[in-house]
């Protein structure tokens, strides 16, 4: 009986015994990879390259697609007015920023929980101390609610009041960075320090917050897997000192130039720069803060100042990042591709398979014989597939490890960093590995199971 599986088969005269179990496949199948090591390392081997490469890339892809801040995207929206007319707006889609008159019309309306506006700045901090240089940060100008709205953790203080926003206040919210390299970590709240030629009172020092993408400001900061500023003043403070955006300024197309006509006809013009969110904590509010919107395009088109009929847009984070197009195109096509790259080795994987199979159709013939049902031939054939997926899964984990270390050979390294191999993407790996290789074995599991025992039987007499 050397070495034969079919003469190693428990029988009764009924059938299989309780032996013929998942457990006794399993050991069935051990028995075979030992006899077909080659073919059976060549499989494990596609599986594990086609999964690896897959689990690499949606990696990237889950990282760059996934909700900033999942618990309150439902409720954070950005208001959208037409101030361009159908003549200049991207084919009826209103501008992603609003212009000074709309920005501080929506802030001072108070028709929401909360109302932030902000731009990108850059300012240039001056040390204490006279042998250290003035060095330049990127910062935000933004109102008050901003710290509340995207839930902005602090180590140090909070952010300043409305009150602050009102007087225009000097005050400034640094980040954890900007504090270990001024103050050496140490609770800094009520010292001051000099931004431009200004002098600002620190409020607040922030905690670990590196929110990507960069969520609240995707249209102003141009690049959305940027860092967050590392300095925020007030916007009101920012205005009043005629401060320019670092960020993007999009006119309605009439070739002249914002900046030359001077900061006052800069805000009274109507060119975009301003992002600006609302936080509408149910879907009630919501409609009640769209119907706001359209009264007040309305009213502006009333007044003159606009000559069409209102056209707002009202979006939560997710649709606005999905409007967007915030996850890069390298992302998806790396992703289809290396879907498109399992699937060929799948296609190679059954082809193997069948090869495999077939090579046992004298065992299936004495196994159908002697009373094994087809359903028998499918648990023994797919559980040996499955266990073959386990080592796929095992070599792709691996091969997936190696992968996550040069991500950033083909992605920016803002983005690259941000792909992480977590226990959620082991499991993912070890479960699309079996399911794979079980879905290549459907059909030389079909073709096994159509073996004829008598012809089997025959051929073998």
């Amino acid at each position: 009986m050397g070495g034969n599986p079919v003469a190693e088969l428990p029988v009764q005269a009924g059938g299989f015994t309780a032996r013929g179990m998942p457990g006794y496949y399993f050991s069935l199948a051990v028995r075979s990879f030992r006899r077909s090591k080659a073919l059976t390392a060549l499989i494990v081997v596609l599986m594990g390259c086609g999964v690896a490469t897959c689990m690499v890339t949606w990696a990237v892809f889950r990282a760059t697609a996934a909700d900033p801040i999942p618990w309150k995207s439902s409720k954070l929206f950005v208001p959208q007015i037409d101030n361009f007319g159908p003549a200049h707006n991207d084919h009826g889609k209103p501008p992603d920023l609003l212009d000074y008159t709309d920005a501080t019309a929506l802030l001072h309306a108070h028709q929401a929980r909360r109302q932030s506006l902000l731009y990108a700045i850059r300012l240039s901090v001056v040390p204490d101390q006279q042998q250290r240089q003035p060095f330049s940060l990127p910062g935000d100008a933004v109102s008050s609610d901003f710290f509340a709205m995207f839930d902005v953790p602090f180590r140090y203080g909070s952010g300043w009041s409305t009150v602050d926003d009102d007087q225009r206040t000097s005050v400034v919210v640094i980040s954890d960075a900007l504090n270990q390299q001024l103050f050496g970590g140490a609770n800094s709240v009520g010292r001051e320090i000099a931004l431009d030629t200004h002098s600002y009172r620190i409020v607040g020092v922030l905690g670990d917050w590196n929110p990507r993408p960069r969520f609240f400001d995707v249209s102003s900061s141009g690049y959305p897997f940027s860092n967050p500023g590392q300095i925020y003043i007030p916007f009101s403070r920012a205005v009043d000192l005629q401060k320019s955006t670092s960020g993007s300024i999009v006119c309605s197309g009439d070739g002249s130039n914002p900046a030359s006509a001077g900061w006052d006809a800069f805000l009274r013009g109507e060119c975009g720069w301003i992002a600006a969110w609302v936080e509408l904590p149910t879907p009630t509010d919501a409609e009640h803060y769209r119907q706001y919107l359209s009264n007040y395009a309305a009213e502006q088109q009333r007044l003159g100042r606009l000559g069409w009929p209102a056209n707002v847009r009202l979006r939560n984070v997710v649709q606005w990042l999905d409007l967007e197009r915030v996850v890069p195109k390298a992302s998806k096509l790396s992703l289809i591709v290396s879907f498109s790259f399992l699937l060929i080795c799948q296609v190679n994987a059954v082809g193997l398979l069948l090869a495999r199979f077939m090579s046992r159709a004298p065992e299936i013939g004495v196994r159908r014989a002697l009373g094994a049902s087809r359903r028998a031939i499918y648990q023994q054939f797919l559980i040996e597939a499955a266990t073959i997926g386990v080592a796929g899964g095992a070599l792709g984990l691996a091969l997936t490890c190696v992968g996550m270390k040069g991500v950033g050979l083909v992605f920016e390294p803002q983005i690259a960093e941000l792909a992480r191999l977590d226990g959620s993407l082991m499991l993912v790996t070890l479960l699309v590995a079996i399911a794979a290789t079980v879905i290549a074995a459907f059909y030389p599991t079909w073709r096994a199971a159509q073996v004829q025992p008598a012809w089997q039987l025959k051929s073998n007499g």
